[in-house]
């Protein structure tokens, strides 16, 4: 199996992640033991035979909604519900997956941002016009596997224990970008001043006067564990590189230092944010 077996996310040859699989096992052994058929789980659930027959298969994911239900219906006690966070890991992207794993072991989370608003920060209809724009194209299908998986990954912003601090510092020019129409804008700007008044959560805007800073070099993430591991992230074009250990992350933990010295504090960025969405 070699590369196809990492932190549990076993890829069968047809290409099923193995979560997958296993949540399909356990589904149709609850719904066996409950003396149910495929169609009667179906309509009692409220969902098509294609549907709990492909997530039976482990041909496609199940739902956070379709769970909740599937736990009802086939009374799994909790156990498929407990398989939610491993289906959801599944869906991401592969090259994300290095950071959504450590994201899951974060006690603290900075982030730069220079285009667009950060995955943990964006409302649906936003997120799924990004990732319908992706090329080469995606086919839909992918596109709400992947949609499904950025959504889940924002509980770590109430995730309690640890409870996670996070930085953002996104650039100024994102608050302007016309990603869809302007009600989705006028919402995702909504959005960031919902999760700006999570005491957990500072948010700060990188003035567009401030030509020179620290980020120039473009999106990272910095992340330190609850036993104080460090380590940082640099994802573009889908080409990833990571490092792990002081040594190797000084520098960019003294660089996002500064890049917060030189943005707008939090208030102001609020103000920003608040009239940047008042004018559209």
């Amino acid at each position: 199996m070699g590369n196809n077996r990492r932190r549990g996310k076993r890829i069968d040859d047809d290409g099923r992640p193995g979560s997958w699989v296993a949540y399909g096992r356990l589904l149709k052994f609850f719904r066996t033991k409950a003396g149910l058929t495929q169609e009667e789980l179906a309509e009692r659930m409220g969902y098509s035979l294609d549907h709990c027959a492909s997530v039976e298969q482990g041909r496609r994911p199940a739902k956070a909604e379709f769970t909740e239900r599937a736990e009802e219906v086939v009374e799994a006690g909790g156990v498929l519900a407990e398989l939610q966070d491993e289906v959801d890991f599944a869906q991401l992207p592969t090259f994300f997956r290095d950071l959504a794993t450590l994201e899951k072991e974060a006690a603290i989370r900075f982030s730069y941002d220079p285009l667009v608003i950060p995955g943990l920060l964006q409302t649906e209809s936003y997120a799924r016009i990004l990732l319908g724009g992706a090329y080469p194209p995606i086919d839909d299908e992918t596109v709400d596997d992947w949609l499904t998986a950025r959504l889940a990954r924002q509980s770590l912003l109430t995730r309690k224990k640890p409870l996670v601090a996070f930085a953002f510092i996104i650039e100024e020019a994102t608050l302007h970008r016309m990603v869809g129409s302007r009600q989705v804008m006028k919402a995702q700007l909504r959005r960031l001043l919902e999760c700006a008044e999570l005491r957990n959560v500072d948010i700060q805007v990188m003035p567009s006067a401030r030509a020179v800073h620290g980020g120039l070099n473009g999106h990272m993430v910095l992340l330190e564990a609850a036993d104080g591991k460090q380590s940082v992230y640099v994802e573009s074009q889908g080409c990833v590189m990571s490092r792990v250990g002081r040594e190797q992350t000084s520098a960019f933990w003294l660089r996002y230092g500064s890049m917060r010295a030189f943005a707008l504090s939090n208030e102001d960025s609020a103000r920003l944010i608040e009239e940047v969405a008042g004018d559209l």
